[in-house]
């Protein structure tokens, strides 16, 4: 009971600080947010995937994918590997992809990022409107084994 009463404080918690919405956001780094994602300033991009990363070693961290355009090769963060397993979205070295995103500026540079994949006709929305990646949560096991 008392962690249902946790639950509905969460719940209520965070419709107060910007909806529900928050509950799937993953905190970015300071300099990601202090550049301010904005929907206004995005950009579409599409290419062929050379490779794809599902965890990279440096800042922004998450799945990266390097794409060819016709002005060069662009390395784009596209969330968490998770996330996208989650819903069955894969990327494949030759894919054609659409992304729309925008740059960044990040401790190390700037970077590429996407709010929007899509590969074919599947498309998944990777990052809020905020610009904030969206996440996978794990199904929670209570200590009975069954989940919570």
């Amino acid at each position: 009971m008392q962690t249902r009463s946790l639950w509905a404080c969460c719940l209520t918690v965070f419709s107060l600080v910007g909806g529900t919405a928050l509950a799937q956001e993953k905190a970015v780094t300071p300099s990601a947010q202090a550049a301010g994602y904005d929907v206004a300033r995005e950009s579409t991009v599409v290419g062929t995937v050379i490779s794809f990363t599902p965890t990279a070693k440096t800042a922004p961290l998450g799945a990266h994918v390097v794409i060819q355009t016709g002005s060069g090769t662009l390395d784009v963060h596209i969330g968490d590997a998770r996330y996208l397993r989650a819903n069955h979205f894969t990327i494949n070295n030759g894919d054609t992809v659409r992304i729309i995103g925008e740059n960044l500026s990040f401790s190390s540079g700037t970077q590429f990022v996407a709010r929007i994949v899509q590969d074919g006709t599947t498309a998944l929305q990777v990052r809020s409107i905020r610009g904030l990646p969206l996440t996978y949560a794990a199904p929670r096991t209570s200590k009975q084994g069954g989940i919570s």
